[in-house]
């Protein structure tokens, strides 16, 4: 299938982006519409089942953000439950659970999700607040300020989770002290210097049409649901493009991306050691992203992974142990996550990394890759069983991608992955710098002086 590049396509059409089959049955099809300003509105329609989900997705995130505006997406996004000229906040709440439905967002570096899952006879009732909200936030002052002491607590709750720690400890460390390493919900004194002025005034210009995918999946009619997207926004900016300038760049792609690597511990009395092992990886859009897929699901990606069976299962050093990577426009890494006694660490640093540097002089076997061929493919396919599944895999794509693939190309692409791909790619990655992060009863980064030499 050739690119369908949404920025391409001209306000006020529509394409067939790909139809699947199965014999002469079509069980998905997957359309774009391109409104007035830019926004998009991508369908796949999946007949024979009852659900639907709707998210309307906001090409912004923390990597957008200056340091005095850090933790603004994330803020923005809690006080759009607030209320809109048409709706309180107790509406909001209660549109979506008096139907059974649901209702969340979230906030990642790159982008951020309004998202709502129903039966399909109440999709329209979830676009039209969903839609509401984005378009029409009040940003009562009274709400900035009850919604900070909210996010307060949130980052509090999250620096107490040794998980969620060692990961931001890692991160920040990784990707160093620019917008993509700063922690998504912002830091205290961010949150708590951010004002309403502030705030309204990231709103006007970062949410934009032509930054706005609306992805629908499920029981649905791709006309319709435009129809309903139209008569939600009328009347809003969202329609119209006029006069509101260029789209402020993102910050992360006015320099170069400079990775941390060493190790960086920090002081915790607990009965676990939590450390990440990880270093830079692949951008999201790297053709090496399949063999990537490969790679990660041979290391650590499972239990009948080499990390598993190695320090779990044959050396008792760990109960949980897993590797993961992730991309993004201008970067990405690849990481191990372990969690053990701390008088195993030095143990489970050095197996991690002969695991790894193994990997990086032999590659895999041809065993590996086609029991980690059946794990993707398996994975992959129940994975995008519900709506909701089906509605993020559209909506990514086309936000990062501007292109939406067939599950069929997908599965292809994985089976394309040859040993000599994942070994070339292991070679790269698995020899970069690395970087430990480490949360524990430990004094300082010397206790680990030798561990990554």
């Amino acid at each position: 299938m050739s690119p369908q590049l949404g920025h391409l396509q001209k306000p006020g059409t529509t394409r067939t982006l790909l139809t699947e089959r199965r014999g002469s049955e079509i069980v998905s099809r997957v359309r774009r519409s391109v409104l007035p300003g830019g926004l998009r509105v991508v369908t796949e329609a999946m007949p024979g089942v009852r659900s639907a989900a709707v998210g309307v997705w906001v090409g912004v995130g923390s990597v957008d953000e200056s340091p005095t505006l850090s933790g603004a997406s994330h803020f923005l996004e809690h006080l759009l439950f607030k209320g809109t000229r048409r709706r309180t906040a107790l509406d909001i709440s209660v549109a979506l659970d008096s139907c059974g439905g649901e209702l969340n967002a979230f906030t990642g570096r790159e982008y951020t999700c309004y998202h709502a899952s129903t039966l399909d006879e109440d999709l329209p009732l979830a676009i039209d607040v969903l839609t509401d909200m984005v378009s029409g936030a009040t940003l009562h002052t009274d709400d900035v300020g009850g919604e900070r002491e909210v996010i307060l607590d949130e980052i509090a709750m999250h620096d107490d989770d040794p998980d969620d720690a060692v990961q931001e400890l890692f991160t920040r460390h990784l990707l160093g002290a620019g917008p993509l390493g700063r922690p998504i919900a912002g830091e205290p004194d961010s949150i708590k210097s951010l004002t309403r002025t502030q705030i309204a005034g990231y709103y006007r210009r970062r949410y934009r049409p032509d930054s706005i995918v609306i992805a629908a999946a499920g029981s649905l009619d791709h006309t319709t649901v435009v129809r309903q997207v139209r008569r939600s926004l009328a009347g809003s900016a969202f329609l119209d493009d006029t006069g509101t300038g260029a789209r402020p760049p993102r910050a992360a792609a006015r320099r170069p991306m400079r990775h941390g690597s060493g190790v960086v511990v920090r002081r915790r009395t607990q009965e676990q050691a939590n450390l990440v092992l990880g270093l830079a990886g692949l951008n999201r859009n790297d053709e090496r992203r399949y063999a990537m897929a490969v790679l990660n699901a041979a290391v650590g990606g499972g239990t009948s992974s080499r990390l598993f069976q190695e320090v779990r299962e044959e050396r008792g050093l760990a109960y949980s142990i897993f590797s993961t990577y992730g991309g993004y426009t201008s970067t990405g890494s690849f990481a191990v996550f372990v969690g053990c006694l701390p008088n195993r660490v030095d143990d489970v640093i050095a197996v991690c990394r002969a695991q790894l540097s193994d990997v990086a002089e032999h590659g895999i076997t041809a065993e590996e890759l086609a029991r980690v061929r059946g794990q993707l493919r398996g994975g992959y396919v129940l994975g995008l069983e519900d709506s909701g599944s089906r509605m993020y895999r559209v909506a990514q794509a086309e936000l990062t991608r501007g292109e939406v693939r067939s599950m069929a190309d997908h599965l292809d692409r994985i089976e394309q992955v040859t040993v000599d791909d994942v070994a070339a790619l292991a070679a790269d990655l698995l020899t970069r710098p690395q970087t430990l992060a480490v949360v524990g009863p430990f004094d300082g980064a010397d206790r680990f002086a030798t561990a990554l030499s």
